[in-house]
Parts: C-alpha cells; structure tokens; sequence
C-alpha cells in the first residue's frame, strides 16, 4: 500500500514543509536550481528521475511558488525553471540539511562542493556563516567549488561534468562547452 502525501492529524511546520518539499527527489531539484541547472532534459540526465516523477516535482514546486517556469521562443522552444523568491528562502535548510550529512553520514571521498563567500574569499562554515565578515551568506553571493570528494566523483552527464568547475550559485550552468556522453 503507498503512503499517503500528507500527515493528516500533524499541525506542525514541519510537517507543513514536508508535504510540499518531502517527497523523494524534490529536494534534489531544488538544489539542482540553486546550482545553476534550468531546463528538464538537464534535471532529468543529472538525478537519472523519471520523466513523469520530474514532471509531477516540477509542476508542484511553480504551483507552490518555490520555481518559476519561463518560455522561451526558441527552435524548438523551451522551459526553464528558476526559483521564485520562496524557492530561495530554502537555501539555509538545503545547507543545512547536506552540512549535517558531511559530519554525520560522511563519504570517505570528502566533500563534493565547498561554498566560498566571494565578497570575502572565504569558504563558509557548516552554519553558512562566512568567518571573514561574520555574516551568513546568501545564494547569489555564494561559489560552489570542487571539494576533495570532487576527485571519486564517477558521474559523467553534462551538468556533473561542468559542476567540477567553480560556479556561482543561481547562475544558469552553461553547458555548450561540455561534452555530452556518448
């Protein structure tokens, strides 16, 4: 029998939270947002989601406010999906939650990413707090870099192949210059 999506009975934030970002792989787009990734065919080749699953999470986070779905007229056209203001409030539990990870259910590779405050220069904290101005920083102040896990990293389809490079957080990932698999 499947599991219910709600917690009927359960009056907590929490609770109201995970209805909307607690379904498996939701919290995986998400992140794919905030590093850059925008359209379906990269969301779909990077978490290797099914099409139908990635469609059901994509159409519940713009009907929540947490992406928004942009058209562009192109040959052939296509969507992007781009976090709303709501979607970027998630950044510090995203943080949080892959910080807690690291200490508690660690790789022994290291690290995949480190998150740099480019205002300052400095590789932030597991709280997200930036040691050289003292201040927590946001997204679309943030660097992800390569961190020492980066070297065990098998995965080979386009956005893997270019989150090995530094990039800005929020920025759309180019991925002209990254060689498809074959």
């Amino acid at each position: 029998m499947a599991l219910g999506k709600d917690y009927a009975g359960q009056q907590c934030a929490l609770a109201r939270a995970l209805e909307l970002v607690g379904e498996r792989w939701t919290l995986l787009v998400v992140r794919d947002v905030f590093y850059g990734v925008r359209r379906f065919s990269d969301f779909q080749a990077h978490l290797d989601i099914p099409r139908a699953v990635l469609t059901s999470r994509l159409t519940a986070l713009v009907e929540a406010d947490v992406l928004e779905r942009r058209r562009y007229q192109e040959s052939p056209p296509r969507d992007e999906y781009v976090l709303t203001d709501t979607g970027r409030a998630l950044w510090p539990a995203v943080f949080a939650l892959a910080q807690w990870a690291i200490e508690f259910v660690p790789s022994a590779a290291g690290a995949l990413r480190e998150f740099v405050h480019i205002p300052c220069g400095v590789i932030v904290d597991r709280s997200g707090l930036c040691p050289g101005c003292r201040t927590v920083a946001p997204p679309d102040e943030l660097e992800m870099r390569p961190g020492p896990g980066i070297l065990t990293h098998t995965r080979t389809d386009p956005v893997s192949l270019a989150l090995r490079s530094p990039h800005r957080l929020l920025e759309p990932l180019d991925l002209s210059g990254v060689a498809k698999p074959a």
